[in-house]
């Protein structure tokens, strides 16, 4: 599905080859600093390398028109992205963005429970804790249906139990879809036990890349 060659970003990643499978779920492991999340922004054009090559389904993501890309390959960062207005309209802005239709609002209200989320679907989104609005972001992405999803240490705000709940809850809906993950995570608790291949970044980055 993705395929590196050469890349080269600064001082921070110096990768020679790697290649990301249809249908798994990977996690991108290491300490901080070791240029994981930095990678993990490259496969949909969030940043761009200064040298080398990205393909995603055989075509150079250079190549691509980045909304375009952005609607397979969707993004949850560390600070979930909460926009003004209701639960819904949070909810709902991410069909919008890929161009498929609302659902209907039990949908999102099964949704919320799945996330363990007690939210009225009219309460304002802004007034959640950060651990809620990192549920609704979670919630968001999910109703999305993309076909690859980048999760950047997407329960950083939660406590464990929660954690365990999103995950189980997440992992299942990407493998009963047939769906592709890349996760970033500096747990290797969390990477063991959801990814089916981690990939360490000490082993793929050359001597020039990131080390730490």
């Amino acid at each position: 599905m993705f395929s590196i060659n050469q890349l080269v970003f600064k001082d921070i990643i110096n990768v020679s080859k790697l290649e990301i499978e249809s249908d798994k779920i990977y996690c991108l492991f290491g300490e901080s600093g070791s240029g994981k999340s930095t990678l993990l922004k490259m496969f949909n054009s969030m940043l761009t390398p200064d040298q080398g090559k990205i393909t995603y389904k055989g075509e150079s993501i250079a190549d691509l028109d980045p909304v375009s890309l952005r609607k397979e390959v969707v993004m949850l960062g560390q600070d979930p992205v909460v926009f003004e207005g209701t639960v819904r309209h949070n909810l709902l802005i991410g069909l919008q963005f890929s161009g498929e239709k609302d659902v209907e609002d039990q949908v999102l209200i099964d949704l919320l429970r799945e996330l363990h989320l007690t939210k009225d679907l009219d309460e304002e989104a802004d007034k959640l804790s950060g651990g809620e609005q990192q549920r609704l972001a979670f919630g968001r992405v999910l109703l999305m249906n993309a076909e690859v999803y980048l999760m950047d240490e997407p329960t950083s705000a939660l406590d464990e139990n929660t954690e365990i709940a999103i995950m189980d809850l997440f992992t299942k809906k990407v493998r009963d879809a047939g769906k592709t993950a890349i996760m970033v995570t500096h747990s290797k608790e969390v990477a063991e036990k959801y990814s089916d291949e981690i990939i360490y970044m000490n082993d793929i980055l050359t001597e020039e890349g990131a080390l730490s």
